[in-house]
């Protein structure tokens, strides 16, 4: 008997809401992830080498995907001379500027993936420091390492998780133009 009222119960609860208007559902779980739309229709011959950034991007965070030509959040451009810089408008969203002098002496894929985390919301650190991506060229021509270290990647996944303090998410999701991080080729004069 308690089964039989508990069903006409529910039954009543839903036609009830039905003549109201009311309608419950199960909601849909939230995707982990949030993507970034990328578009490399003017990147040129550095298409290839956005799409291997967004991966190595997509590899190194937990909550953020970056998929090709499904929009225009990110933009991706070649150009030449003026150096290669990022213009972030907010947190995700921007263009990136590829200078194929400066891919011709630096890594092409680091210089993607380094302007990608501009966009990302991650600043220029100019240590020298190969093994860090934000260090960008003061690591010189040398280094090739395209993978933004564990810090790194960390710190744009709590970006887009907004598990950061309010300040650190706000200096990221700020509009901001990052150049000179690939300085270019020093000549000696004799």
């Amino acid at each position: 008997m308690t089964s039989r009222l508990g069903r006409l119960a529910v039954a009543f609860v839903a036609t009830a809401g039905a003549t109201l208007g009311v309608t419950v559902a199960n909601p849909a779980p939230a995707s982990a992830a949030m993507t970034i739309c990328y578009n490399t229709s003017q990147a040129g011959a550095y298409a290839g080498t956005a799409n291997q950034a967004a991966s190595i991007w997509n590899n190194a965070t937990v909550n953020l995907t970056l998929s090709a030509n499904c929009g225009s959040n990110l933009r991706i451009y070649q150009i030449t001379g003026g150096g290669s810089y990022a213009v972030r408008t907010s947190l995700g969203n921007g263009r990136v500027y590829i200078d194929t002098q400066q891919a011709a002496q630096y890594s092409p894929l680091r210089i993607v993936t380094h302007e990608i985390g501009h966009i990302l919301g991650l600043p220029d650190n100019y240590n020298g420091n190969c093994s860090l991506l934000m260090s960008g060229g003061s690591a010189g021509t040398s280094c090739t390492n395209p993978y933004p270290s564990s810090a790194e990647a960390n710190r744009v996944s709590n970006l887009f998780a907004g598990t950061l303090s309010a300040s650190e998410r706000s200096s990221a999701r700020s509009a901001d133009i990052f150049r000179d991080s690939w300085p270019s080729m020093l000549t000696s004069v004799s």
